[in-house]
């Protein structure tokens, strides 16, 4: 039975399925599908059951083996479930071969939907686009993950009611011409070019302003530390990609001026397609002087996410760049799960952590406001010396202020 959700909005109920293999433990799994989770919570589903299977390598045909996946076909009948989402991309053959076990009637006007985490991203992606650029590059990446599995999707979409991972592109009747999508994707492949040289120009009449770009994992607090350093409104919240637009705000610190630029969040196993879709908005990172790298100390795996970005930054061709490790959330971490209090300030700086990059490390609490000036001082000292070095006979900035910070 659905339950509706406190917007009045039906929620769909899901289930998870992940396989633990040779390459992936069962530790990493674990994390993996609690990420899963938290995805389908974005995407405002209700996740009923996690389905875990132990294989050298991924079953060709059903992903999990014949055996287990009739015991969650199983499970789907009796419990009412309306979607299976798989923790790894699906190729178009075993997402057809699911499909057809969770939906023995071809005529049934209700079948149970089949994801992969690609799908449920580019779906959140989908519904969180607000302006012309976000719509354009999230249409284009569903049209390329959608345009090998033609076959065996389009027949069903005319039968399904819509909901997590039924946000078609954008035409009300999706077309099957294998032409038309391609056309389409090179038309959009276009139209993105039109807006990129839009926002380079936006960006070159910026001035010679020192240019700041946070980066991070998803949902580490990047907006909250736009907010605090800008003291705008970016829009913030507990869920995973709150931002897809990137948003640049005029900074000034102690009458030094900046441009500061909050980017999208990046996670693991993030689709190609987006990826490539949503270079142009990572074009603010490439040309940043400055990285403001934000991580969530609090978070269990937040070793493996810095790493995840770092990977990704190098990717994008960012690798070299003057960045400002700042490990966020301190209020809330802890040695382990089982020591309930929090440790000091003054303890995290002789950790591992303040020593991975020459000093340029801070531990602050956005929300609460820890340290919060100690990490201004600091964003304050790098950016003065790119001004400084940029232009060597116009540096009139004064030294940092102490009295100007305390609100």
């Amino acid at each position: 039975m659905k339950e509706l959700h406190d917007t009045g909005e039906v929620q769909e109920r899901c289930v998870l399925v992940g396989v633990v293999t040779s390459k992936q433990s069962a530790e990493m799994l674990e994390e993996y599908m609690a990420e899963l989770e938290f995805l389908a919570h974005t995407a405002d589903a209700i996740c009923v059951k996690r389905f875990v299977q132990n294989l050298p390598q991924l079953d060709r045909r059903t992903f999990v083996g014949s055996g287990k996946i009739e015991e969650i076909a199983e499970y789907v009948e009796l419990h009412d479930i309306d979607m299976l989402i798989f923790d790894d991309e699906l190729s178009p053959s075993q997402l057809r071969n699911i499909e057809e076990i969770m939906n023995p009637d071809p005529l049934a006007l209700d079948p149970v939907k089949v994801l992969d985490r690609s799908n449920l991203i580019l779906d959140i992606f989908a519904k969180r686009a607000r302006t012309a650029h976000a719509k354009t590059q999230v249409e284009l990446a569903q049209y390329e993950y959608l345009l090998p599995r033609l076959t065996n999707m389009w027949s069903h979409l005319s039968k399904q009611k819509g909901g997590i991972g039924m946000k078609g592109p954008g035409e009300k009747e999706i077309e099957t011409d294998r032409r038309i999508i391609r056309d389409r994707v090179a038309l959009l492949k276009e139209k993105l070019k039109h807006i990129d040289k839009q926002l380079a120009t936006q960006r070159g009449n910026r001035g010679g302003m020192v240019r700041v770009a946070l980066v991070g994992y998803t949902n580490v607090g990047k907006s909250t530390v736009m907010n605090l350093l800008s003291k705008s409104e970016v829009f913030a919240e507990n869920k995973l990609f709150a931002t897809l637009d990137t948003t640049v705000r005029k900074v000034v610190l102690n009458a030094l001026p900046f441009l500061l630029a909050d980017t999208v969040g990046f996670i693991r196993k993030l689709p190609h397609q987006l990826v490539e879709s949503f270079k142009s908005t990572l074009d603010e990172t490439r040309e940043a002087d400055l990285l403001l790298h934000i991580v969530d100390v609090s978070h269990a795996s937040f070793e493996e996410h810095y790493e995840v970005v770092e990977r990704t930054l190098s990717e994008i061709g960012t690798e070299g760049k003057p960045t400002i490790t700042v490990f966020n959330k301190i209020d809330q971490y802890t040695f382990d799960a089982d020591s309930p209090e929090g440790v000091s300030l003054e303890a995290l700086k002789k950790t591992w952590m303040a020593k991975i990059q020459d000093g340029d490390v801070i531990f602050i609490s956005a929300l609460d406001r820890t340290n919060v000036d100690e990490f201004k001082k600091l964003l304050f000292e790098r950016v003065r010396a790119i001004n400084t070095e940029r232009f060597p006979y116009n540096n009139y900035y004064f030294d940092w202020d102490e009295s100007q910070q305390s609100e």
